[in-house]
């Protein structure tokens, strides 16, 4: 490791060891996390997991210079960050030495003399119980090695077992074992120094470790079967839909077989009726009517017409995400600065491309935007004067924003108003347009981020039972068609593969390894891809036969070159044919406001806006946003000169110079509303109107003067708002 020297693979104590031939670099992935001198400034598919090699080689020679107070070796990157102390240390030094590394918030390290302790109370019995993690003896004492629980009196655990056991659970299943408390477990746990990994639990990230529990009965087995289809057929939301025996769940009946007109109705099959006709508790009851829930606009629905969006909503609260917020970002990134990065590497130019292509490929997208932007603007001409407001709790964005889109009263044509509530940090001078820019811009990163989708960099939809049971890919689907056409950020995250599935159909898209974002399972196709022989090729179908019966891609190979086919049949069901319901389900979502079929008449339009990150503002792009207006008296070309200046020259970003016209720091998707402009006025300061998105500038005599003025009245402003 070039940090801390050792050539120990232990991804349990260390983190995963990772080499790079092309960089000549090997790295455990906590020396890198811990050290005290670097930053994660790339998207997570750039260098080691956002670390960029020369932050990393930048680091190493920092490192070079401090001498390890344990080992006495050169490279110590980590230090002690409490005041005044000048320690420093390799992480595997730290670990031997009981110092604690925070994996949380700014990644803090403290040495052995000032790291942070359990609180013990003098009426705690000194003694020993058992640790309920390895079941063996743990003395209740004030040391490194032991730690008492937060939230139960008498739960004492090895730390060694701690560790482990988080690593396991990961941050879902993580909690006190004898109480079974997550929150304020969690919290002290992570402030003693142990780490939790934001990823599920290992025993959820087998393949097919549960796929027995998800086979359905689906077969008709009443007397006498009405469906001209068979006994087999199933058809989900209509009256052949096979619902099962309430009781055994192991025979089932079409709707229509057993005269039901709704699924809420249950039914017994014969066997289950006799056991409970022969004990007395069974009594035939009356069809029931249909519930005021199971009605449409007052008329009773039968099932007979599928309706557009997928399954039955559950009737149990919406299925949560756990966002994978940044690890460490830089401290002093603008509030779009997930919008700033790279496009990834899936359309990323290659690094030996002129700088004249680069020029041209950007000039392309712009150029694509432009037209989007227009076509989107036709959609607007939907929108009414009529207003929906959504209250949306800041601390929990997603699930009031699936309240607010759920509502009765919801319309998508409506103009929508947003109203923040339960933060602090929201200032009362911000407009109704700047609250809905914000929220926008936070929603797409709560989606990219969320369940629905998988994948580093361009993103596929997932397959998540739960999402599916409560129609959220529809939900989804629905909120990015809203969120272009009222406003919202360029989504810039979907893959070619997703966003050709939506506009071609999933029958016509051929999909690539790339796609696959399970790391077994690209494993094994590799392994079938690159095999060199038919004997290699029979012994790795041998190996992965299992994966292979529930991919339905079972089958005898005679040559080698039948793997080429085998793998393009395991991509096709990995990638597309296993999400057909959740696809469908977003692709219904995206039919709202028609926005589909103007991805489907406009591919490659569309594609820049959803397959690309936005690109980062430049002081030509600002410059072009705003039409300059002036009085008769106004000298335009000056003034046009200083404010071109100042965008070139400004210490405030550009991204905030944006925010302090407009509300946004980003340039929606479908432009401004009213378009911005200028106007140079004599007046003191700058004044930045968002109802109008109108910029007022001060007229002054020399350059620097109108720079001053720029710099004091945007920061203050923006600073009052943030606090």
């Amino acid at each position: 490791c070039v940090l801390c020297g050792r050539t120990d693979d232990c991804p349990e104590k260390y983190g995963e060891k990772r080499t790079y031939v092309e960089y000549n670099l090997t790295v455990h992935y906590y020396c890198l996390l811990m050290s005290s001198g670097i930053w994660q400034r790339g998207e997570e598919d750039e260098g080691v997991d956002g670390f960029l090699i020369t932050d990393i080689k930048k680091e190493v020679k920092r490192a070079a210079k401090l001498k390890c107070n344990i080992c006495k070796r050169k490279g110590a990157s980590i230090g002690c960050v409490a005041p005044k102390c000048k320690r420093s240390y390799h992480f595997p030094c730290g670990l031997q030495r009981e110092c604690i590394f925070q994996f949380m918030e700014d990644f803090s390290s403290y040495c052995w003399e000032h790291r942070p302790v359990q609180e013990f109370m003098d009426k705690e019995p000194r003694g020993a119980s058992q640790c309920t993690i390895c079941l063996d003896l743990v003395e209740h004492l004030p040391v490194y090695t032991v730690l008492k629980s937060p939230c139960c009196k008498n739960a004492w655990f090895h730390r060694e077992c701690l560790q482990y056991q988080a690593l396991s659970a990961g941050i879902f299943f993580f909690r006190c074992t004898v109480c079974n408390n997550k929150d304020k477990f969690q919290k002290e746990m992570l402030r003693m120094g142990i780490h939790i990994p934001e990823r599920d639990a290992s025993w959820e990230l087998e393949e097919n470790a549960y796929q027995d529990l998800l086979h359905c009965y689906q077969h008709c087995d009443v007397k006498r079967c009405l469906c001209k289809k068979g006994r087999d057929y199933n058809e989900p939301d209509s009256k052949w839909e096979i619902k099962r025996c309430q009781y055994c769940g192991s025979r089932g009946t079409h709707l229509a077989c057993s005269s039901m007109k709704s699924w809420e109705q249950n039914w017994e099959c014969v066997e289950c009726r006799s056991i409970f006709a022969k004990s007395g508790k069974y009594s035939k009851r009356k069809k029931r009517a249909l519930a005021t829930s199971e009605t449409t606009n007052g008329t009773t629905c039968l099932l007979e017409e599928p309706p557009p969006k997928s399954p039955r909503q559950s009737s149990g609260s919406p299925c949560s995400f756990l966002l994978q917020s940044p690890k460490i970002m830089c401290q002093n990134l603008s509030p779009c600065s997930h919008l700033e990065q790279p496009a990834p590497n899936r359309v990323s130019l290659s690094p030996v491309m002129s700088n004249r292509n680069w020029s041209l490929r950007h000039k392309y997208l712009r150029q694509r935007r432009r037209e989007v932007c227009n076509i989107l603007k036709e959609l607007k001409v939907q929108v009414k004067t009529k207003t929906t407001r959504l209250n949306i709790n800041a601390e929990n964005i997603w699930s009031s924003a699936l309240k607010g889109f759920r509502q009765r009263i919801f319309s998508p044509t409506n103009t929508i108003e947003v109203n923040f509530s339960n933060c602090k940090n929201r200032s009362k001078t911000n407009t109704s347009a700047a609250s809905k820019h914000h929220f926008f811009q936070v929603l797409m990163l709560h989606l990219q981020n969320s369940s629905l989708f998988e994948g580093s960099s361009g993103k596929n939809l997932s397959l998540d039972f739960q999402a599916v049971k409560e129609n959220l890919y529809f939900e989804a689907g629905k909120m990015i068609a809203v969120s272009l056409v009222h406003g919202g950020p360029p989504p810039g995250f979907f893959s070619k593969t997703l966003f050709n599935c939506l506009v071609y159909g999933p029958e016509n898209v051929k999909p690539a390894l790339e796609d696959v974002a399970d790391v077994d399972v690209a494993q094994t196709i590799k392994m079938i891809k690159y095999a060199d022989s038919l004997s290699s090729l029979q012994s790795t179908l041998q190996d992965c036969c299992e994966f292979l019966t529930g991919a339905g891609c079972l089958r005898p190979v005679t040559a080698l070159c039948d793997k080429n086919m085998l793998v393009n049949d395991i991509l096709i069901y990995h990638v597309i044919k296993r999400i057909t319901l959740p696809l469908e389900s977003f692709r219904q979502g995206l039919k709202t406001l028609g926005v589909l079929e103007k991805m489907q008449m406009h591919p490659d339009l569309f594609s820049s806006i959803l397959c690309h990150k936005p690109e980062r503002l430049s002081a030509e792009t600002v410059y072009n946003l705003f039409t300059i207006h002036s009085s008769s008296d106004v000298n335009k070309v000056e003034g046009a000169d200083f404010w071109m200046g100042y965008l070139q020259d400004s210490v405030v970003t550009l991204e905030d110079i944006l925010l302090f016209v407009t509300g946004s720091c980003y340039i929606p998707s479908v432009g401004f509303d009213p378009e911005p402009t200028i106007k140079f006025l004599h007046i003191r300061y700058p004044i930045g109107n968002r109802l109008l998105n109108c910029l007022e500038l001060p007229i002054t005599k020399t350059y620097q003067q109108f720079k001053n003025k720029m710099e004091l009245t945007i920061r203050n402003t923006l600073r009052v708002e943030r606090e």
